[in-house]
């Protein structure tokens, strides 16, 4: 019996959060894996939590929910999510950090500051550490947006899911505009994980 992988994609309003942990439900979908993804919106059209879980395996997947301590991969596409959620990853789990902070409105506000060394904080929890600023990544590609596909790139490479036909999934599912900068965003989160 395969061992079930567990993953979780955590972000604010915006980021992309849901589309990235779409286009890997379905392509692990379309290699043959049960897959199971559950989704966590918290006030995210006005820049709140967003976590997207998603479980896979050759065999049966019986819940779509994700124990804390068993997560082979946490996602952040923020600092504080990786941090705000660092207790679900497994002690030989790996943490993809996106190192943009977007403050909170209690930030904002000046209610609260954003703390200092939160990457430090993560390096010290976590066994394997990916960190790379995939929102000035995607500035350079030429747009913001494109920074959820780096991130799921990085993913991909770090899971070793790289033989799914992921350029293609990527046609059927982002608008016929934004495809070519997609399949680099994809390229480039790839790289961004052997570094």
């Amino acid at each position: 019996m395969e061992q079930t992988k567990n993953i979780l994609l955590a972000g604010v309003g915006g980021q992309g959060t849901i589309l990235a942990a779409k286009m890997l439900t379905i392509g692990l979908m379309e290699e043959g894996y049960d897959v199971k993804m559950s989704e966590i919106h918290g006030m995210s059209q006005r820049g709140g939590d967003v976590v997207s879980q998603v479980r896979y395996s050759k065999d049966k997947v019986a819940s779509p929910v994700i124990e804390k301590g068993t997560c082979d991969i946490v996602v952040a596409f923020e600092e504080m999510e990786a941090l705000r959620n660092l207790d679900y990853l497994r002690p030989e789990g790996t943490a993809v950090v996106n190192t943009v902070r977007i403050p909170s409105m209690t930030v904002l506000t000046g209610a609260e500051k954003y703390p200092e060394g939160v990457v430090e904080e993560i390096r010290k929890a976590a066994k394997n550490v990916i960190t790379l600023d995939a929102t000035k990544l995607a500035e350079e590609l030429g747009n913001v947006k494109a920074a959820n596909v780096i991130l799921l790139g990085t993913l991909i490479k770090a899971m070793g899911l790289t033989d799914i036909d992921w350029q293609e999934i990527i046609r059927k599912n982002v608008k016929a505009k934004f495809i070519d900068l997609n399949l680099k965003a994809l390229e480039v989160g790839m790289q961004a994980a052997e570094k």
